[in-house]
């Protein structure tokens, strides 16, 4: 009996593992990460809604996207994700099945299946001119040799087939001089125009079979002009002169040249402020903006101005819509008394509005910057009108019939900067049916778990299992949890939007757009910087909500006028702003906060002034009493110069600001120009925590970390090899590097690798760096690591020491201290190339570190600290092995398994976030680019807690087994006492 007994519990141990492995993937799917996808800022649209097949509308965007989405829901039908350098010119379509995009300055053409995006061909155009792009594509092109696309770019004209993207011929314009701008195409001669200078406009005729130049013609124009010209018809062409007050109107009738020219203040009255042309293609009409009024102005076939219509507080103008062959329709929008107005009207029926929209929008969204419109035929065989919305904070709406279809934030293709905010912590009182929102559900829930659990369950409970787990309210609730895995990912975009992101499924939570960082004549390119905690109350006053600070700029120059706001994290609404009088170079957040948990912070201005927030008396005073202990260093890239500074005294202006200091240059590091160029910096986190500084080797010998969070890691490379792998011969190629104190300047360690270059990425934690490069003379990229020791505690090795107190532990540690240290690296070929690298970060910084590399592939990959250990050995001693040091290869694995975005990919990957949970083991990782992916990740294993995937079930079943055994074992055995007494 007990033999049967030890089998069961065998076996139902064994099924319990069983169960473990195979669940450890299915069940975990979407638990513990989420990714979303994104395509940027949409720069050209083309819809396709033809009555067979998906209706569909193509773009490209600002982040070098080309995609196809769903016209009914706005979702992704396919995209493709070009190179950093490989900017979208121009999209169209082609033959009704190919998506034509134009790229890299009108160097290549590409052709791609418009219903599933797989490439058709590609077309490399070679020039030597940097010039403008432009796509020209017939309407009514045909699958026939003799129907071309037209391109121009880097200085010459091509012809290509559309059928097989074959080149037909080139024409080069190199030499010419001129900055073509227009192409006319007819079936026997192509007419190539532009301008030379600024004043003659010139006219090339191009033969469109074989690309023969057979004349030229040119006008000198009595003025300069300003601006591109706009195409108003095949042949009319209008531009603006110099000091833009007339409009020059250009006509080209057979290779023949006429211009007139008319005077601004006769078309309309207030001509007072600068005239612009708008770039919207208005068949015989073309739009001037001046201040916030828009004039449509009319050209006649005789070259006449005629003036329309005048409107006001325009937003937008789309190009013209063709609905049938006579007719063209276009869209703008206005602003009245706080509100949208859509209309639509025909270019040649100006009275009358075939649409008229009220639009309500979230003025979160901005202004509208883009609009383009497309058409569709109503029950009634009326034209109805759909517009595509491009937002100042760079989402996208579909509007029909006055309502939003649907809405993208594709502002999240472009963050620029990532913090963290704790939730507020969950009240008590809060009833099980308001949580659940509603009790049925809550009993339905729990209903289908419960069949889940006892593995009864349909396939579709299964399913709806599966979508309560996605959005169980353990996981996404607005409160803190015990482990520390719930918290918002505050992240600000390029457009100066701030999003926050909750961490359980990365739904939006709340979002704010900047009101200092609109679009104004104040402020017309703004731009987001930065973000930091501002204000993180402790645990003494979690009644007030935590605050953030956000940087902008109105413009990309360091000298632009900078803003900065406040935000309550919990809520995005903005607390207050300011339009600083000084411009920002860099932040200095300085780990001192006030008595109502504000941090302070230096911003550095490029006057080599420091200004000090919070603007208050408190502030002021812990800055005086800390005065002496406040450093910082700054990277002159171009001069290669590092220096570092410390505050000297108040700054001497006409009007006294007790909040702003002078500071002083302590050192300098001069690198030979010759010689050096600086390609990479890098320091700790300030707010990295080491558990230990000791560390303990396999002869249980003792090494102390040397442990600074004043320590920069500097890349220096030879100015041949500073650019693009293979500039540079391995002769030329030289990478030097740098480790140096920023307090006192000194270089505490310096190596060179002859024969590699950059680019160099690279991650600084406790006392170790780890940088990627490429090697030339290898041809291979290569990581390497450096680990830094404090020499001068080595003799605190003696237990008789620590007992008499004859140690230096205690003593005090002064940045000014000469070190004696020591350092211990090591280099391994790595496969891939490297986008970014990240370390993990725990609570404690007890558990080991895994590095986050972002590869070339747009992939996450964990890789463990380990493999990095500079004294790997090939024949490692069995105390080594004990201590889990790894025998030496040349080269670091990569495991499939360790990717930990699976097989998913954050396209355009910029930056690697780590946050660490409550919980030690467990580090929260957040990847964005043009996508966003977070995830959870535990490098020695969940060792402190269950995982998610145990088998509660069969832990019950076991207990009530082991309870049943025991009894059953209870009656056997007296039952076996009682027969041994009877006998």
């Amino acid at each position: 009996m007990a033999m049967a007994i030890r089998v069961f519990l065998s076996f139902l141990l064994f099924l319990s593992l069983t169960n473990l492995a195979s669940s450890l993937y299915e069940d975990q799917v979407g638990l513990m990460d989420w990714h979303q996808q994104y395509i940027g800022k949409v720069k050209h649209a083309v819809f396709h809604t033809q009555k067979t097949g998906r209706k569909r509308v193509l773009v490209s965007t600002e982040e070098n996207v080309v995609a196809s989405l769903d016209l009914r829901h706005g979702e992704i039908f396919w995209r493709h994700v070009l190179g950093t350098n490989d900017v979208v010119d121009g999209i169209d379509i082609a033959l009704g099945k190919y998506v034509i995009t134009l790229s890299s300055d009108g160097s290549i053409l590409r052709a791609w299946n418009l219903p599933d995006g797989q490439m058709v061909w590609e077309s490399s155009l070679q020039g030597s001119k940097e010039s403008k792009s432009i796509l020209n594509i017939p309407k009514n092109l045909k699958a026939d040799k003799d129907d071309l696309i037209l391109v121009f770019g880097k200085g010459c004209l091509h012809a290509i087939s559309g059928i097989d993207g074959e080149v037909l011929w080139r024409k080069d314009f190199a030499s010419e001089s001129i900055e073509v701008s227009h192409i006319i195409q007819s079936p026997e001669v192509i007419y190539v125009a532009g301008f030379v200078g600024s004043s003659k406009f010139y006219v090339y005729e191009v033969n469109a079979k074989s690309g023969e130049l057979l004349k030229n013609n040119h006008v000198a124009l009595p003025f300069a002009t300003s601006g591109e010209s706009l195409s108003v018809s095949g042949d009319k062409f209008v531009v603006l002169d110099d000091v833009r007050s007339k409009i020059v109107t250009i006509d080209i009738n057979n290779g023949n040249i006429n211009y007139n020219q008319k005077q601004v203040s006769d078309l309309i009255k207030d001509s007072s402020g600068q005239a612009v042309i708008l770039p919207s293609k208005l068949p015989g009409l073309f739009a001037l903006k001046i201040n916030s009024q828009v004039l449509l102005i009319k050209v006649t076939n005789e070259g006449e101005l005629v003036a329309l219509d005048q409107i006001d507080n325009t937003a937008a103008f789309s190009n013209a819509l063709s609905i049938s062959e006579d007719q063209h329709v276009f869209a703008f929008v206005q602003y009245e008394d706080n509100k949208i107005q859509l209309s639509v009207k025909d270019v040649n029926d100006w009275n009358g509005a075939l649409l008229k929209e009220n639009l309500v929008i979230d003025h979160q969204r901005g202004n509208i910057e883009k609009i383009f419109i497309n058409n569709y035929v109503r029950t009634d065989r009326s034209h109805g009108f759909r517009a595509l919305m491009v937002m100042e904070d760079h989402s996208l709406l579909l509007v029909q019939q006055g309502e939003i279809v649907w809405s993208r934030e594709d502002g999240l293709a472009s963050v620029v900067d990532v913090t963290t905010s704790e939730l507020p912590v969950e009240k008590e009182g809060v009833s099980v049916a308001k949580v659940e929102q509603n009790l049925f559900e809550w009993l339905k829930g729990h209903v289908l778990k419960l069949k889940g659990t006892l593995m009864i369950a349909s396939a579709e409970e299964k399913i709806a299992i599966q979508k309560l787990r996605l959005r169980s309210s353990e996981k996404s609730k607005m409160t803190r949890d015990h482990n520390g895995f719930r918290k918002l990912l505050i992240v600000l975009t390029r457009a100066g939007k701030v999003f926050a992101l909750h961490t359980g499924d990365g739904r939006i939570v709340w979002s704010t757009t900047l009101h200092a960082l609109r679009k104004s004549e104040d402020c017309e390119h703004p731009v987001g910087l930065n973000i930091y905690q501002w204000q993180v109350p402790h645990h003494h006053a979690l009644d007030e909500n935590p605050s953030l600070l956000v940087i902008g700029r109105c413009g990309p120059s360091v000298t632009a006028p900078t803003v900065i706001s406040f935000l309550d994290a919990y809520t995005g609404k903005e607390l207050n702003s300011l339009s600083l009088a000084h411009t920002v170079a860099r932040v200095i957040p300085l780990p001192y906060t006030d008595s109502t948990e504000q941090r302070l912070h230096l911003i550095i201005d490029v006057n080599k002034h420091a200004y000090l927030y919070p603007r208050t008396p408190e502030a002021i005073e812990i800055l005086k009493r800390e005065f002496s202990n406040i450093y910082w260093y700054s990277v002159e890239t171009d001069n290669g110069v590092i220096r570092g500074h410390a505050l000297k005294s108040n700054c001497i202006h006409e009007i006294v600001d007790e909040y702003c200091f002078v500071f002083r240059d302590l050192w300098s590091i001069v690198f030979p120009s010759e010689s050096e160029k600086i390609i990479a910096t890098v320091t700790r986190k300030s707010n990295e925590v080491v558990h230990t500084q000791a560390k303990v080797m396999t002869d249980h010998d003792v090494m102390y970390k040397y442990i600074s969070k004043n320590i920069l890691f500097v890349a220096n490379a030879a100015p041949k090899a500073s650019g693009e792998i293979g500039t540079a011969t391995p002769e030329e190629a030289t990478l030097v590097i740098y480790i140096i104190d920023t307090v006192t300047g000194r270089i505490l360690h310096r190596m060179t690798h002859h024969g590699c270059q950059g680019p160099v990425h690279a991650v600084f934690s406790e006392n170790w760096v780890v940088y990627h490069y490429f090697n030339l003379r290898a041809h291979r990229h290569e990581m390497s690591v450096i680990e830094v020791y404090d020499q001068s505690r080595a003799d605190n090795k003696d237990i008789w020491k620590f007992v008499l107190g004859k140690h230096n532990l205690t003593s005090p540690i002064s940045s000014y201290y000469r070190p004696e240290i020591s350092a211990k690296s090591q280099s391994y070929f790595f496969t891939h190339s490297v986008k970014a690298i990240e370390v993990t970060s725990t609570a404690k910084g007890i558990t080991s570190k895994q590095l986050l590399i972002g590869t070339i592939g747009d992939q996450v990959l964990a890789l463990d600290k380990r493999f990095l250990d500079p004294r790997r050995t090939l024949n490692p001693s069995q105390a080594e092995k004990e201590e889990g040091i790894i025998p030496l290869t040349d080269s670091l694995p990569i495991i499939s398994q360790s990717y930990i975005t699976h097989s998913l990919k954050v396209e355009g990957l910029r930056g690697i976030v780590t946050v660490p949970a409550k919980l030690e083991s467990t580090s929260l990782v957040f990847a964005y680019g043009v996508d966003l992916f977070f995830t959870q990740i535990a490098p020695s294993r969940t060792y402190d807690s269950l995982t998610e995937d145990f088998s509660y079930a069969l832990l019950l079943l076991t207990i009530v087994a082991l309870v049943a055994a025991l009894f059953v074992t209870y009656v056997l055995s007296e039952r076996k006492d009682l027969e041994e007494k009877w006998r």
